[in-house]
């Protein structure tokens, strides 16, 4: 059995031709309990199971996924492979990996921890930037030298390190350029690293690349900026988008799952606190509907006019956080956004404060120039909640690093809404191993009437009862009574 420490690399599986990297495989009885109880609340991925699982549709397929490895991940891993793909698997952030349910993929359902069998798996949580792009570095590594077939991506990590490590193939001072983060400070000394033993590496593992299917806003923008830098080597289809992911995962995963991170992380009493939230797209307009509905005062910074607009409707106030930065309570960046929140806006906070965020990556609050500030002291509480205490003797609390408070504090959104989620990055692999030889570069989304039928998965197990329209109705709005029954987002 193969248990790295959360700071080495060392060590391999007992197995040869199955590696992995996981922290203790002695976790996969719990992990595969609670995979078990998350398989109940997520109806589309096991419809699917039922509906594909004979005729193997990813069959052949090489899949290597960059996304939470969590219990909910667990289920959409084990569905990808019940559909014929072979698979392996890293997390996209150091903090959010689930270790026994990374335990039980390994193992299986019919392994053991001396014997594993299931998918391997390369992701631990509380990973060093280092060793987070090490792991999705042997994600990426099939046998033979070869590569993914296609990719789930989530913020575009896999998509990036591929693109990036065949540019510095072609030309290698692309990787003398500035770097400015740690996190790609990171990426570009693996990249050098993986260059000077193996000049032909990425080469090798786009060869038989087809597409990426993207989880996430931040991934997205990345791709609709190199479809339009025609830089995108593969076709990608925006999951994001997709009504059942963005209106369900964003918004209702968000409602949930906030809260449960700070409450996990910190204890405190929302009720009377005024919660400052940046930005008021689906993201954050569940996260400020869970801090209003538990009696918080809740304020939401927009640069966004119509989305100020919403906000103002819906009841909140809107100020820039300039304005709220010394009065508020609890700050909450939802934007996707870089330096939403300033070092110089953390110095002003009142004693006390709590900080996190719930966008995708760690760049909305500036906690590289947090740590600049001379005689700043940064005190762990415990893994994942630091209090950081200025020279003034006031002080802070930030939540896991700036990363995602409720995978980094919590367990993220609930299995119901992931499944929703999850079911469209199944569809959308199954459209691009359909269409592996014919599709061309670029980014699109998945028709409606897939939407329409994800959504269909999830009725039942709410009780739901769909109303029909009659010939007349249908014909009269231009429509099947069968569906789909929009082909914009409008009404949604």
């Amino acid at each position: 059995m193969h248990s790295p420490s959360t700071n080495s690399l060392e060590g391999i599986s007992p197995n040869p031709s199955f590696d992995f990297r996981v922290k203790d495989l002695s976790l996969a009885p719990w992990g595969r309990k609670e995979i078990e109880i998350a398989e109940l609340e997520m109806p589309g991925l096991m419809a699917l199971r039922a509906r594909y699982g004979a005729s193997k549709p990813l069959a052949g397929a090489r899949i290597t996924g960059s996304l939470h490895m969590t219990l909910q991940t667990a289920v959409l891993i084990e569905t990808l492979v019940e559909l014929g793909a072979d698979v392996r698997w890293a997390s996209c952030n150091i903090f959010s990996t689930q270790d026994h349910a990374a335990a039980a993929v390994v193992v299986g359902r019919n392994g053991s921890a001396d014997s594993p069998r299931g998918v391997p798996v390369f992701a631990w949580k509380a990973e060093t930037l280092d060793e987070y792009w090490e792991l999705l570095d042997l994600a990426l590594r099939f046998p033979e030298n070869k590569g993914p077939n296609l990719v789930v991506d989530d913020g575009g990590d896999a998509c990036l390190m591929l693109h990036l490590g065949l540019q510095a193939e072609r030309d290698s001072t692309i990787l003398d350029r500035p770097t400015t983060s740690d996190d790609e400070a990171a990426l570009i000394r693996k990249l050098k690293a993986i260059r000077a033993r193996e000049p032909h590496r990425w080469e090798q593992a786009t060869a038989e690349w087809y597409g990426v299917s993207e989880e996430t806003t931040t991934g997205v923008h990345r791709l609709y900026r190199m479809e339009k830098e025609r830089t995108l080597l593969v076709p990608a289809i925006n999951v994001n988008d997709s009504v059942t992911k963005s209106k369900f995962d964003n918004l209702y995963g968000c409602r949930e799952s906030l809260l449960d991170g700070i409450k996990r992380a910190t204890g405190v009493m929302i009720a009377g606190k005024k919660a400052v939230v940046c930005g008021f797209g689906d993201v954050g307009k569940g996260s400020a509907e869970s801090l209003r509905g538990m009696g918080a005062r809740v304020v939401i910074s927009e640069i966004d006019p119509i989305c100020a607009l919403q906000a103002s409707m819906a009841g909140y106030e809107v100020r820039p956080i300039d304005e709220q930065v010394q009065t508020a309570d609890i700050f909450v960046t939802a934007t996707g956004c870089i330096n939403v929140i300033t070092a110089e806006h953390l110095a002003q906070m009142k004693d006390g404060a709590i900080v996190c965020n719930i966008g995708h990556f760690d760049h909305e609050i500036d906690v590289a120039g947090l740590k600049r500030i001379p005689g700043i002291r940064k005190v762990e509480v415990k893994p994942q909640v630091d209090r950081w205490v200025f020279p003034d003797g006031k002080s802070m609390l930030l939540l896991a690093e700036g990363r995602l408070v409720n995978l980094g504090c919590a367990q993220g959104h609930p299995s119901f809404v992931m499944s929703a989620s999850f079911s469209n990055q199944v569809l959308a692999q199954m459209a691009l191993w359909a269409d592996r030889f014919n599709a061309q570069p670029g980014v699109r989304v998945l028709p409606r009437n897939l939407d329409e039928e994800v959504a269909r998965l999830h009725l039942d197990k709410l009780g739901v009862k769909l109303a029909k329209l009659d010939e007349r109705q249908a014909e009269y709005l231009g429509l099947s009574p069968e569906g789909p029954f929009k082909t914009d987002s409008y009404r949604y």
